[in-house]
């Protein structure tokens, strides 16, 4: 059932080319449109109280997930541009190609050309979204790209899961070494 890319005709290749391309673009201007109206509307620091649970806040996130690696923008900028370059090659050698896998593929470059945008810029990125999941705990802010990231991997997982990706790597690993 998996196919390998290599071998798939053109014009299977182009279609999925195509809806991976087309997702990018949409996860990453939403992004950068949702991104624009909080830079527009709220001042660096300002927050929108939406429900008690909910508020739009303006974060400046120079640093990465969680804030890690702040002020290495250089760094940060480096590194996505790698992972960008290692998910095109997974998803043109590696990787089962199913609709689903090349979703997921779609959804974590799009996020991470969106805050890549945001880094080269502004040399932050802007988060907005701000959860108060219970008491005074609040999950740091984050953004639509954040949000594309995260559930691109699930997906892409998922995806593995159902092509029965890692039981064959299971399977060979188990064999016997020479």
């Amino acid at each position: 059932m998996d196919k390998d890319n290599s071998k798939l005709p053109l014009r299977d290749s182009i279609k999925r080319a195509t809806l991976c391309l087309l997702i990018i673009a949409l996860v990453s201007a939403s992004d950068q449109l949702c991104k624009l109206w909080i830079r527009t509307h709220l001042e660096l620091g300002e927050s929108l109280v939406i429900t008690d649970r909910l508020s739009f806040i303006y974060v400046g996130n120079t640093g990465s997930a969680f804030g890690l690696l702040a002020n290495q923008a250089f760094l940060i900028i480096i590194i996505s541009i790698a992972a960008l370059l290692f998910v095109l090659l997974f998803l043109r050698y590696l990787s089962p190609a199913t609709t689903l896998s090349i979703v997921s593929i779609g959804l974590i470059m799009g996020g991470a050309v969106g805050n890549l945008i945001d880094r080269l810029r502004f040399g932050y990125v802007t988060d907005f979204i701000y959860f108060r999941l219970w008491g005074n705990f609040h999950w740091p802010a984050f953004n639509i790209a954040d949000v594309s990231i995260v559930v691109g991997v699930f997906v892409l997982i998922y995806s593995f899961y159902r092509s029965g990706f890692f039981r064959k790597a299971y399977e060979r690993s188990d064999r016997p070494q020479n």
